[in-house]
């Protein structure tokens, strides 16, 4: 039964057809959700400990994606204030990642050797372009001299955030290091339209002070990319989540006072 009030009639020029559009109130939550939230105290800034254990006692259905968010005291339309890198999280994320190197002669050779699954040249880029298709990779490292023929796909592969840069460690021509940073954890982040930076930081089964040490690694390398021309408080928040959960905010001093014991 729809609540009354939020069905939405459109009528199509083309044709005298009609299309029934039903748009769910904002707040529409599922049962797990709102059951979830019930176990939260949203007056309250926890530790990163007592949010993954708020987290932890949460229902799901399988061993979700623990994520961490933070909102950056930064202009985001400013591109003077953007904010992007990696970080090798010492526990790494607990996906797989599939990696793809665009690399010649010697440096091909290092990113097989270091455990690159698949080496390409320009040819593979060209096939990219006219196929239109977004290779089934997680990451694309590529030497700088591949970056030529690589930016005319920047179409393609920008928007799924799997352009080279050098901010990232994924341009360059240490082809080894980065693929093994790649194997052992290293993520990618960028600011997004509202100023945030957010990261997977492992998976809610795996024992807290794992996931304490990761979240710590990435804020602690957020804390040193504040751009020159940014004023006041940096970091204005923090929340960890799961991929169904609500959101629990974390005390942002109290990372500050740990880190000074």
């Amino acid at each position: 039964m729809v609540p009354k009030g939020v069905e939405r009639i459109f009528q199509l020029n083309a044709k005298d057809v009609w299309l029934k559009i039903i748009i769910l109130p904002m707040g529409s939550r599922g049962k797990r959700y709102l059951e979830n939230i019930k176990v939260l105290d949203r007056s309250k800034r926890y530790t990163v400990e007592e949010a993954l254990q708020v987290l932890k006692s949460m229902k799901r259905n399988f061993d979700e994606t623990c994520e961490v968010a933070v909102k950056l005291g930064i202009d985001p339309k400013r591109t003077d204030q953007a904010v992007r890198g990696s970080v090798v999280l010492p526990y790494g994320t607990g996906k797989k990642v599939k990696i793809l190197v665009f690399a010649k002669g010697e440096r091909a050779k290092e990113a097989i050797e270091a455990g690159a699954d698949e080496v390409k040249d320009e040819s593979y880029i060209k096939e990219i372009i006219e196929k239109k298709e977004v290779p089934p990779f997680d990451v694309i490292i590529a030497t700088p001299d591949m970056m030529g023929e690589l930016a005319k796909a920047g179409k393609i592969l920008g928007p799924r955030g799997l352009m080279p840069n050098p901010k990232a460690g994924t341009l360059t021509n240490d082809v080894k290091k980065a693929v093994q940073d790649a194997k052992m954890g290293l993520v990618e982040f960028k600011t997004d339209k509202t100023g945030c930076v957010h990261i997977p930081c492992g998976k809610i089964s795996w024992e807290i002070e794992k996931l304490v040490e990761n979240v710590e690694s990435f804020i602690k390398t957020i804390m040193k990319m504040k751009p020159p021309t940014a004023k006041g408080q940096f970091i204005k928040s923090i929340t960890l989540s799961t991929t169904h959960s609500p959101g629990v905010k974390v005390d942002v001093n109290s990372i500050f006072r740990r880190k000074r014991k």
